[in-house]
């Protein structure tokens, strides 16, 4: 299993320093980040990646509020081959017909994306499985709406605090769900009660089994009342240990 670290999780450090917190964030273990904001610091962040020996598989960017070309673009020059859509608010699932007017724009963007050899994904927030349209979550009758090439990163948290269960809502995804935030807590919108993996309500090894197609587990705090880098240390600890100790039980 291949584990990276949503950057918005280490946003205040990154501002004081780039280049340090990427190096913390090595040393820690991770080899892959998943950038947040990054056509602002490309280049920087280029080089502290490129320095460190880490990769950004997927990154997130407002696909539908900022110039896609930029966006692109940038990408490319960090070698990310997943850009993913991270919000989109709560009043833009309410009703069918926003819900297609989502999936046009995301699948216009895909084709721009495809230009670049880029791949376009969605991340969801709570709002997402919380709203019904037709009798569905608005997140699965969205993705029946999405062209076969866009991939869904589910942040199997938000799905929880929304009132699903990750679990089957990601067997009911299948295939397209490419990439999960990994997050723990007690199940409410307060993000500073947020917890390192394994140590809240979430059934996290049971989510990333559900997974089926995934590529990327992501590390992510929206936020947390303690020392984050310690927070991402447990975290990484608690998913190698367990997936060690499942490849031990399975031989």
């Amino acid at each position: 299993m291949s584990y990276s670290l949503q950057l918005y999780t280490l946003r205040n450090a990154i501002q004081e320093d780039l280049p340090g917190t990427i190096r913390r964030v090595a040393d820690l273990g991770f080899t892959k980040v998943e950038p947040y904001n990054f056509v602002a610091t490309a280049t920087e962040l280029g080089a502290a990646l490129r320095e460190n020996g880490v990769t950004a598989p997927s990154g997130h960017a407002p696909l539908l509020s900022q110039d896609q070309d930029e966006i692109f673009a940038a990408a490319k020059e960090l070698g990310i081959t997943t850009v993913i859509e991270p919000f989109i608010p709560a009043d833009r699932w309410q009703s069918a017909e926003h819900v297609h007017s989502t999936a046009a724009k995301l699948n216009e963007a895909a084709k721009k994306g495809a230009g670049y050899g880029i791949r376009v994904g969605y991340h969801n927030h709570q709002w997402e499985l919380e709203s019904t349209v037709e009798g569905r979550t608005a997140l699965e009758y969205f993705a029946d709406l999405l062209d076969p090439e866009l991939v869904l990163e589910v942040d199997t948290y938000w799905v929880a605090v929304g009132g699903q269960d990750p679990v089957n809502i990601l067997g009911r995804l299948g295939d397209r769900v490419k990439f999960i935030h990994i997050k723990d807590g007690p199940l409410t919108t307060d993000t500073k009660a947020q917890l390192p993996a394994g140590k809240g309500e979430v059934a996290v090894l049971d989510v990333i089994a559900a997974a089926k197609s995934l590529e990327v587990g992501v590390v992510e705090f929206d936020d947390y009342d303690g020392d984050i880098f310690d927070g991402i240390a447990q975290s990484l600890k608690f998913l190698q240990e367990s997936g060690a100790a499942a490849t031990g039980a399975e031989a």
